[in-house]
């Protein structure tokens, strides 16, 4: 559980207008926002589905969360991201990353913490293909009692 004095800074946080985020046939369609919940340790987000702009299928979903507590910092950052199955190996994940970079630099947000298993490559790959740096591997407690390894890297935007 996180401290609630860290969670303070978004007891008023007001969600904006992210616009339009598109490429050549991929956009990210805003899902819902997501509230701060102090004793659940939860930080204001925004929830995104990565949608094929022809087919208006969602091949997965993105989540921008506007900060970070200590937890955050080490597993889980500002942005966690899922590509279906059968749309991997497209890029979407590194795409629709790269998508929601003008909206961070609008929220301030910068060097945007991305946290993955070091073993899931395809996850490493993308990240290192935003050009993050990597800052450290190391174990962490996700749940009281259960720890996992994850590398936490920063992208300078």
């Amino acid at each position: 559980m996180s401290d609630f004095s860290e969670l303070e800074q978004f007891k008023n946080y007001q969600f904006i207008d992210p616009g339009e985020m598109g490429d050549a046939d991929l956009e990210l369609i805003l899902r819902e926002t997501s509230p701060y919940i102090p004793e659940k340790g939860f930080v204001p987000a925004y929830n995104f589905s990565m949608v094929h702009t022809t087919s208006k299928e969602i091949m997965g979903n993105i989540d921008l969360r506007v900060g970070l507590t200590e937890k955050l910092k080490e597993y889980g950052g500002h942005i966690g991201y899922e590509v279906f199955e059968p749309y991997r190996g497209h890029r979407y994940a590194a795409r629709s990353c790269s998508l929601l970079f003008p909206f961070l630099r609008k929220l301030g947000i910068n060097p945007v913490v991305i946290t993955c298993d070091p073993n899931n490559l395809p996850s490493k790959k993308t990240i290192e293909s935003l050009g993050a740096v990597l800052i450290e591997t190391k174990q962490v407690e996700v749940e009281p009692g259960v720890f996992r390894l994850t590398s936490v890297y920063h992208i300078y935007i």
